[in-house]
């Protein structure tokens, strides 16, 4: 079994920083535009291209190129250069395509996404101009995934995990060096967040380039669809694509459903799944993007022991990172929620709506972390089919539980049915693992998750109850609902890892002991 705890905590640091910096980026936004018919157009719009990122891009390219080049790096350099360079011409094409496209049918695009906003006069025609500022975000956004995959394969993981902090820092600083400039013409002034978000996708891209030169790879003019390993990388790309993105196609049909419902919604949703993606971020995604090229590399060599161990670890790892958080995440949601956003034009009735979806979608933290690991291993055999399939029933049962109870429960369903379609897929490949000749023994993961939940509700509980008697104490500035947050956060924490030990959870000593570099694997 391959420990892989140094990668992990090499990715989760460059992401640390990211997501920290995605959190400013919000909190920025959320001042600046607050919750109205702007904000919902600009997350509607951007929506669209962040959904063609995942079917082009990130995981689902990382899924299908990272298993075939380390193949062709097994042969030699100038075969793994070839290839990436296939790659990155295809890529650049076939996005720079796509991105021409969506800019000149934006209207129609738009139409069709938000029908809903139909109801708010030049709503839809504010989210169609913003559709069509931020399309070729899709093609910076591609070959910056290209690149992070190209390193992965050189097992480097800090810098393509640190490069989305550029993207942040772009985002953040035009709108606000822009704000002013766009009020003074009588501009819609969340058109400088939209260009900012294209600068930052392109430096996200150019941050990552000396590294990957200094790792050897050179580039040529090569554009062969009939190349064997090319057809081996599209064979796996689509239904990867449709299988990782599960989420992503979860959210954009929620995205349609909400819509009709009340203004605010839409960027309600967004901004809980916002911070719910920094645990999963942080644990959820490092783990899964480090075991990959692992896991990739032992079916190569015909090493089932070491895929089922490292997947085995793989997915302890991800729950002891995992269950904790979003616990701590669901109970402290509203402080949360209050230290992050509530400021300029965000009140604190948004705030209790962003906080109830938060709730929510931290609860899916696990499964959709869990998913990322299992997957792997179907991807690492090079069968997409799978998770493809599994990704269709649980979006199918998404769009189910949202149609069926969005009249009664409002917006709210939509979190909810987000995690919980998140929990059907991941089990469903679960299920399936064996006829893959590896498995994961069901009945000591299902005691060793009860036993964490069990530690972690302990937490939250403390962790909640030490904020609900400090809240207000110190007043309600951002540093003291930020201060109490942090403070019963790391309560929390301790009476997490306290519970732990009393359960008989050696692993998350274990784990933490190897994240932190001062442990190796346990043999037990």
């Amino acid at each position: 079994m391959e420990d892989l705890s140094r990668g992990v905590r090499s990715f989760t640091l460059g992401t640390a920083v990211s997501r920290v910096m995605g959190l400013v980026r919000e909190s920025v936004f959320a001042h600046l535009f607050g919750v109205g018919a702007a904000t919902d157009a600009f997350n509607v719009a951007f929506r669209i291209p962040n959904l063609l990122r995942d079917l082009f891009a990130e995981t689902a390219l990382s899924a299908a190129f990272v298993p075939v080049l380390a193949g062709e790096k097994a042969k030699s350099k100038e075969a793994q250069n070839r290839l990436a360079s296939n790659i990155f011409n295809t890529l650049f094409v076939a996005a720079g395509v796509v991105s021409l496209a969506g800019l000149l049918l934006a209207p129609r695009i738009a139409g069709v996404v938000a029908f809903g906003f139909g109801q708010v006069p030049g709503k839809i025609e504010l989210t169609a101009q913003l559709t069509a500022v931020l399309f070729p975000f899709l093609l910076f956004v591609s070959l910056a995934a290209w690149a992070m995959s190209y390193l992965n394969t050189e097992k480097s993981f800090f810098v393509p995990s640190v490069a989305p902090a550029l993207f942040n820092l772009f985002s953040i600083l035009f709108p606000l060096l822009t704000y002013g400039w766009y009020v003074a013409r009588g501009k819609e002034p969340i058109f400088g967040m939209a260009v900012g978000v294209l600068i930052g996708g392109l430096m996200q891209f150019l941050v990552q380039m000396p590294l990957v030169r200094k790792s050897g790879f050179r580039w040529s003019a090569v554009l062969s669809f009939r190349d064997p390993e090319f057809r081996r990388v599209m064979a796996l790309f689509v239904p990867v694509a449709i299988g990782l993105a599960g989420t992503r196609i979860n959210v954009l049909v929620n995205t349609i459903l909400v819509t009709p419902l009340a203004e605010g919604s839409v960027s309600w949703l967004n901004y809980a799944f916002r911070v719910m993606h920094l645990p999963l971020g942080l644990f959820g995604i490092a783990v899964g993007t480090v075991a990959l090229p692992s896991l990739a590399r032992f079916v190569h060599d015909n090493d089932l022991d070491s895929v089922r161990s490292t997947l085995a670890d793989s997915l302890k790892m991800v729950l002891v990172l995992t269950v904790p958080a979003s616990v701590l995440l669901a109970f402290l949601a509203q402080p949360v929620t209050r230290a992050i956003y509530q400021r300029g034009r965000f009140t604190a009735e948004d705030t209790a709506a962003t906080a109830g979806a938060l709730a929510l979608y931290a609860l899916g933290i696990p499964f959709m972390s869990g998913l990322r690991n299992v997957a792997a291993a179907f991807y690492a055999f090079k069968d997409a089919r799978t998770p493809m399939v599994a990704s269709l029933v649980s979006i199918a049962f998404n769009i189910a539980l949202n149609v069926s109870l969005m009249g009664t429960l409002g917006f709210m369903i939509f979190p909810l049915s987000t995690s919980l379609a998140a929990a059907l897929n991941v089990g469903i490949l679960l299920a399936l693992l064996p006829k893959k000749s590896v498995s994961v023994a069901t009945a000591p993961l299902v005691r060793f998750t009860a036993a964490l939940v069990a530690a972690s509700l302990a937490g939250g509980a403390a962790a909640w109850l030490v904020n609900g008697l400090s809240a207000g104490r110190f007043g309600t500035s951002f540093a003291a609902t930020a201060g109490s947050v942090v403070v019963s956060g790391l309560l929390g924490l301790a009476v997490f890892y306290a519970a732990s030990r009393l359960l008989g959870l050696a692993e998350v000593r274990d784990f933490l002991r190897r994240l932190s570099g001062r442990g190796q694997i346990s043999t037990h």
